[in-house]
């Protein structure tokens, strides 16, 4: 495991500077590869439709979407139809170094936050397995992270993520509300035009 682990709450470990600025660059240039093949789209809120303030694609066998119909995971594009692009195996080193127990991920959620862009306190629980953890990896400008407990109304605490930072969520913290308050804008140089991606790493399905 990392050197620099942080543990910010039973189940929620930070590793600053996971990612080094050559892997960074590395994975830029292949996520924004990905994003020529599977376009940024916007999703919407089940029933409402009202858009998300938050641009994203996906990467693996699965991918995760929503819409007036739901949140869910599907193997396509909801724009293109075409399959989703192979992860990285620089994501999947990753996962196995920082999950090395959990079964292989199935989805990658790439996340771009624009300057104005946030997240609203949520729960990750739209997977079938509970038992791997949500591995996330920052690129590019720092953001405002919030972490709550179980409960939406439950106390809250605020750090920030850099551009090469891992977060992992596991365990008792599986569940736990978290969302992004703001994009600390130009605060890196790492993404063309500005701004920060997210790359949420999940398994979905139970392990054989």
């Amino acid at each position: 495991m990392p050197s620099t682990r942080t543990s910010v709450a039973p189940g929620v470990d930070l590793y600053p500077g996971f990612l080094s600025p050559n892997d960074q660059a590395a994975l830029r240039d292949e996520i924004l590869a990905i994003l020529e093949e599977a376009p940024l789209f916007r999703p919407r809120m089940p029933r409402t439709g009202k858009p998300f303030s938050v641009r994203m694609s996906n990467s693996g066998p699965l991918g995760w979407v929503s819409d007036e119909a739901g949140y869910r995971y599907q193997p396509c594009h909801p724009g293109t139809g075409r399959p989703w692009p192979p992860m990285p195996e620089r994501l999947t080193r990753a996962w196995a170094e920082l999950a090395p127990k959990a079964a292989a991920p199935e989805a990658c959620l790439i996340n771009f936050y624009d300057a104005e862009a946030k997240m609203g306190l949520h729960q990750d629980r739209d997977e079938q397995e509970m038992s791997a953890p949500v591995v996330s990896l920052s690129l590019g400008d720092s953001a405002s992270f919030r972490l709550g407990g179980l409960k939406r109304n439950g106390p809250t605490r605020s750090f920030p993520l850099d551009s090469g930072d891992a977060l992992v969520l596991g365990g008792p913290a599986r569940l736990a509300f978290h969302g992004v308050d703001r994009i600390l804008a130009g605060s890196s140089s790492l993404l063309p035009g500005g701004g920060r991606i997210n790359l949420t790493l999940r398994r979905v399905t139970p392990a054989s």
